[in-house]
């Protein structure tokens, strides 16, 4: 197989995801109500209760909507990449990844190219919020929207391979729905995307530890000192080698026939 045509491959696969996306226009609203729900109504309730004091990467107090706000990128993610994990897979049996997957490219690639395809449409979720955003004054600084690109690019692609992992080893699809209610909820409930890890040291430090080993967390913190031109190479150390092997684990895990759709008697 020559350059051009994984390049072919690379750009029919974007291009479709955006197609799909542009025809489902009530799932991207659907993907803004909930962090702007949390944005404006829950950081209201709880501005007062939980001050932020002056930590990295911020140089002042900041007001909670602002804390949040990266925790909140990084929950639009964590959805999107989990429901698009579940589409793969319901694709992979009766859609165009049937298709896709009979093609000679390696299987590697088409997951991870319809993987980043879906994380680039993430990414343009989490750009719409953070400008509906600074109508509660949340003003990163300009260049922070730039720069915070990347952090939000490795961290799709780690949420997607984690979905997909997850919905390759799921026997039955229609289970797909409540296990991810034990992984997304962790996920981000036991994190730094809702208060400072300081805070969850001073209340019990068995969580704040595992919130330290949670791979969201250091999205997270990736997101967030990107957004303010701040470098943490720890942070993004451990989402990238995560990444690496989430993404390695689904792609060498995934069997077209180990899955069964509802109703279906037999695997695919």
């Amino acid at each position: 197989m020559k350059a051009a045509h994984y390049w072919h491959c690379f750009a029919g696969i974007q291009t479709r995801e955006w197609l799909r996306f542009w025809q489902q226009r009530t799932r991207f609203a659907s993907a803004l109500v909930r962090p702007l729900l949390w944005l404006v109504v829950f950081a209201a309730g709880f501005r007062a209760v939980l001050g932020i004091s002056i930590i990295p990467p911020y140089q002042t107090y900041i007001t909670y909507e602002t804390y949040i706000a990266p925790g909140l990128c990084g929950m639009i993610i964590l959805f999107n990449s989990m429901q698009g994990a579940l589409s793969m897979v319901y694709d992979r049996e009766l859609g165009s990844m049937r298709v896709l997957l009979m093609s000679p490219l390696p299987r590697p690639f088409l997951l991870v190219t319809k993987l980043l395809a879906m994380g680039v449409v993430s990414v343009g979720q989490v750009y719409v919020f953070l400008l509906l955003a600074l109508l509660v004054d949340v003003e990163p600084p300009l260049w922070g929207y730039l720069a915070v690109l990347p952090a939000l690019i490795l961290t799709s692609l780690m949420l997607g391979a984690l979905g997909l992992l997850i919905a390759t080893w799921i026997k039955q699809l229609e289970n797909f729905a409540g296990v991810m209610n034990f992984v997304i909820f962790p996920m981000f409930f036991m994190s730094s995307a809702l208060y400072p890890l300081w805070r969850m040291n001073e209340a019990s430090p068995w969580l704040y530890w595992i919130c330290q080993f949670n791979p969201f967390t250091h999205a997270v913190e990736a997101i967030r000192f990107s957004l303010y031109l701040e470098w943490n190479p720890m942070a993004f150390g451990i989402t990238a080698s995560v990444t690496v092997v989430f993404a390695l684990l689904a792609t060498t895990g995934f069997r077209p026939q180990r899955t069964k759709i509802l109703g279906t008697s037999k695997p695919a």
